[in-house]
């Protein structure tokens, strides 16, 4: 491993748990994570899947908006690496996607249309308890070597320690609401995302770069200022007009 790439994993996981000092936004925090396992990884892109009360996988995060739109494609269609990941409790790794067609005939060429050629799912644990899956999507054929699964194991890790942290771990119901506010929280920012797309005429990644940077710029967390926005308290205006922030990224 070259001395730039120990550095570069080593300020991202100082990064991640610098923030989870303070007081932080779940689904925004899992964003950055999917984001910093695109840049740390040999993939394109990387979305995060968690389950539900009733065990039922939802997109809580994905580091662009084809991922989590090819995540979408997966649970709808109840086929695919992430579902095969979360029902066994294994990592499955595929280095070349055309030869898996029959393995998942309606995933495969989905996967393939949005330009991916290799994916990988990894579990989110806490304990025995398989809390969801980190997907990555790769543009090459090629497997992810044994250093790259490792260091993609830790950062779904670190993804179960950002949901459940706070709580008391051992408290099963507990990590069953901490899960299920997660998920409350993304359902409102993908509205929040659509009312800023709609209005500002731009693509949903872009319409979630404004909105996080408004909360940053104004120091709130990223599910309060989308529930501001879905209730009409927020203008979609204030969020298009350029911010000035007081805050480093």
């Amino acid at each position: 491993m070259s001395i730039e790439r120990e550095r570069a994993i080593t300020q991202a996981f100082v990064s991640l748990a610098d923030t989870m000092v303070n007081d932080f936004d779940v689904v925004d925090l899992l964003t950055t994570l999917t984001a910093q396992c695109a840049r740390l990884l040999d993939v394109a892109s990387a979305g995060l899947l968690l389950a539900d009360r009733r065990r039922v996988l939802h997109v809580v995060a994905a580091s662009s908006e084809q991922t989590r739109t090819l995540e979408l494609f997966q649970l709808q269609r109840d086929q695919g690496p992430c579902l095969e990941c979360f029902r066994s409790g294994n990592p499955v790794s595929v280095g070349d996607l055309s030869s898996e067609e029959r393995r998942w005939p309606q995933f495969v060429p989905a996967a393939r249309r949005a330009g991916f050629a290799s994916v990988h799912a990894i579990p989110m644990r806490l304990r025995n308890n398989v809390l969801g899956t980190l997907g990555l999507f790769g543009v090459n054929v090629g497997a992810l070597n044994d250093e790259d699964l490792e260091l993609g194991q830790a950062l779904a890790h670190v993804a179960s320690v950002i949901v459940v942290t706070g709580s008391t771990v051992a408290d099963g119901k507990l990590v069953v609401q901490q899960l299920q506010n997660a998920l409350d929280s993304r359902v409102v920012i993908e509205q929040a995302k659509g009312i800023l797309a709609q209005r500002g005429r731009m693509t949903m990644d872009d319409a979630y770069a404004q909105l996080r940077q408004y909360a940053r710029s104004h120091n709130e967390l990223l599910t309060l200022v989308a529930k501001r926005l879905v209730s009409r308290e927020l203008s979609p205006q204030s969020i298009l007009t350029p911010q000035h922030s007081g805050r480093n990224d």
